[in-house]
This record gives C-alpha cells, sequence and structure tokens, in this order.
C-alpha cells in the first residue's frame, strides 16, 4: 500500500491508469465545469460513462494517487480522498528530507486553495519526469485544479486548449478552456506576489497567503515557491 508522510487516510492505489482514458480528464476538472453548457460541452454524450467513471474514482476501498515528480527532488501528489463523508481531491508536496507531506490545496466543499500560479502550473508541467505523471498536457491537466491566478497570460487559454486536444475527446476544446480558465477553482482568482523569492497569494483560503492564520511557515513557502518555478 501506498503511503505519503504525514498523510492519514487510504487506502492509497496508483492511479496513473486512469491518465490513458480520455473520460478521466473532464471528470478531474469537474469543479470547473459548473452549469449546463459547460458540462455538455466537457462531456457530450459521454456523460452517463463519466458519472461511472467519478464513482470508481470515488470508492472508498481504493483511493486513487497521482504523483508529479519535480525537479528538485520534491513530489506533488494528487490523492482522490475518498472518506464516506468526507470526499474531496488533495494536493500535498513532499520532500525526502520533510518529516510530513504540506497541503497546496483541496479541492472540497471546504475548499482549501488556491494553490498554484499560472507561470508555476506551467513550469511544473514543462519540467522533465521520468516517472509518474511525465506527459506535459498530462502534468497541466492533472493539477489545473490548484490554479488561482487573476493575472493570466494572454497565451493561457491556447495552451489549456491544446492539453485538452491532446488528452481528451472534446469536440470544441478552445470552448472549455475558456469555461475553465474563467471558473478556475473553487475559489476566487488571487493576486501572487514575488518577495525576495517567496511567491505567495492574496486569498483567504490559501497556505501560501501568509496573511491568514493557517499559512505555511516562510521557509516552506520559500521552497514550494522555488520547486514549483524551478529556481527561476
Amino acid at each position: 500500500m501506498l503511503k505519503i508522510p504525514g498523510y492519514e487516510g487510504g487506502p492509497l492505489v496508483q492511479g496513473s491508469a486512469y491518465l490513458d482514458n480520455p473520460l478521466f480528464w473532464p471528470v478531474h476538472l469537474g469543479t470547473s465545469l459548473r452549469g449546463e453548457d459547460a458540462q455538455r460541452a466537457a462531456f457530450g454524450a459521454d456523460w452517463d460513462a463519466a458519472m461511472e467513471l467519478n464513482r470508481t474514482l470515488s470508492g472508498e476501498h481504493e483511493w486513487p494517487v497521482f504523483n508529479v515528480p519535480l525537479r528538485s527532488g520534491h513530489t506533488i501528489h494528487v490523492v482522490y480522498r475518498n472518506f464516506e463523508d468526507d470526499q474531496g481531491v488533495d494536493y500535498v508536496i513532499h520532500h525526502a528530507a520533510w518529516s510530513k507531506a504540506e497541503t497546496l490545496a483541496a479541492v472540497d466543499g471546504h475548499f482549501m486553495g488556491p494553490g498554484m500560479a499560472w507561470p508555476e502550473l506551467l513550469s511544473v508541467a514543462r519540467q522533465p519526469a521520468t516517472e509518474g505523471a511525465g506527459d506535459a498536457a498530462a502534468r497541466l491537466l492533472l493539477l489545473f485544479p490548484t490554479l488561482g491566478d487573476a493575472q493570466l497570460p494572454d497565451d493561457a487559454a491556447a495552451v489549456l486548449t491544446t492539453a485538452l486536444a491532446a488528452l481528451t475527446w472534446i469536440e470544441e476544446p478552445a470552448e472549455v478552456a475558456r469555461m475553465l480558465l474563467e471558473n478556475q477553482g473553487l475559489w476566487a482568482p488571487a493576486r501572487w506576489t514575488p518577495t525576495a523569492g517567496v511567491w505567495t497569494n492574496d486569498g483567504g483560503h490559501s497556505f501560501r497567503n501568509p496573511g491568514n492564520a493557517f499559512a505555511l511557515p516562510e521557509r516552506r513557502l520559500l521552497e514550494i515557491s522555488d520547486a514549483l518555478r524551478d529556481g527561476k
């Protein structure tokens, strides 16, 4: 059985086999596909099959885990947390030198985030990997639910469209990309600020906002900023 230091719950199982299923991606991105128009555009005639896949991903007997290793030696774990009365997806980051993993974001009814700015998401997606989710498009879509950025670049929609076209059966990926960026995360898009190498935001539910009582310690904020942006 898989273990993530400091992460309570399970049974954790490798979820990498799901990454080859084109329906996995709109299911995974579902919290940003709000409203009938968005769901119709993302799922189309595959709605029933997608809902069956969602039930499988949310089963209590297995908690799928997707690993995104970083060049820095850190790994982001995407965990489908399947307690009977507390389901959601946790995005946690860990390094072998840490005693426990730290939470970047949690997507559920008591959401926490955002966990990443757009430049960080893009940097992580493009970092090479020999294990875990290695494809750049897969890494981008897998971590997209952590995004909360009020200052998106002009090419963000095009980048997201390319990833959706590569991995899904969505007929109009550009339209779905637009909807995803309009509804990024369960939180309001945040403004990110670099200070002495530390990227922080102003989100009221974010572990990366030093103004929040539950924020990560400054040393962790610095290390995470460096890992996500690959030292840039």
